[in-house]
């Protein structure tokens, strides 16, 4: 049976992603230091892949803003910003956030899938890590086509299907069930274990997943491999685990570009 989105609510608000980024008492503004730069510090491609000083005095509408780190990051540049999550807690963490800079934004409680804006409103759709936890992409993309402007765009980070934390998933879980794989990557794929939905996808697929929705990829590229061992990380250590330690950095770059997490797309509206 298909998980609910009462489900996938149910799971961020329980921890939302990126909460533990800092051991500081959450709200401090120590603890908004420290996650913003914690989050860009392990991911530092997506400053670029968002351009957020590129949004000066345009309007944006983040899907998934989570706790606000890249919604202050658009706000500070200039944006003006709506954002939209399914867990009440994550957004809570982002209004504080916000107040805590004295910056302003629009948050949304509600389901992506179904929220109504005003047609032709947003200069981008910014979804980073959001859509393939919901139960309907398809209804988030079409929802989305129909509220971003003739000559706006989307920029969305889906999990790549043929990446290096696919294979380290089945390697340390699969114990050769390779029939296992989607259940394996769904109950493995984030921080906390049993996400009740996550949906990997190919160059190919997601093309095909946004075209039928009415968008035309720009571009794809592929990012981000995790290198760091998790007991230390654990522990806000940055220490590499022993195979990406003694790794050159270009042939770690190289499997960044290759086999990375993070599908990076760019479409226009068709």
């Amino acid at each position: 049976m298909p998980a609910s989105i009462d489900a996938v609510a149910a799971y961020w608000n329980k921890r939302p992603c990126n909460i533990r980024h800092s051991d500081k008492p959450v709200g401090s503004k120590a603890y908004f230091e420290e996650t913003e730069a914690r989050k860009y510090f392990v991911e530092p491609h997506i400053p670029a892949f968002a351009d957020f000083k590129a949004w000066y005095g345009k309007t944006v509408l983040e899907i998934g803003c989570g706790i606000g780190i890249d919604t202050v990051s658009f706000v500070r540049a200039g944006a003006a910003v709506v954002a939209a999550d399914l867990s009440d807690e994550s957004l809570r963490i982002a209004e504080s956030r916000l107040r805590a800079g004295l910056l302003s934004a629009i948050l949304v409680h509600g389901n992506a899938e179904e929220l109504l804006w005003p047609p032709r409103t947003f200069d981008l759709i910014y979804a980073f890590g959001s859509i393939h936890h919901s139960p309907s992409p398809d209804n988030i993309l079409t929802n989305a086509r129909r509220c971003v402007k003739p000559e706006g765009i989307l920029r969305l980070m889906v999990y790549n299907k043929f990446s290096w934390k696919v294979l380290w998933i089945f390697l340390k879980y699969g114990y050769g069930r390779f029939w296992k794989l989607d259940e394996l990557i769904q109950k493995y794929s984030e921080a906390q274990t049993g996400c009740p939905v996550t949906r990997t996808y190919s160059k190919k697929s997601v093309t095909e997943l946004l075209k039928r929705n009415g968008w035309e990829v720009q571009s794809i590229t592929i990012d981000h491999i995790f290198p760091y061992s998790i007991p230390e990380y654990k522990q806000y250590r940055f220490k590499k685990v022993w195979y990406f330690r003694w790794m050159p950095k270009k042939v770690f770059r190289w499997l960044e570009t290759h086999f990375g997490w993070h599908l990076l797309v760019e479409a226009a509206c068709l």
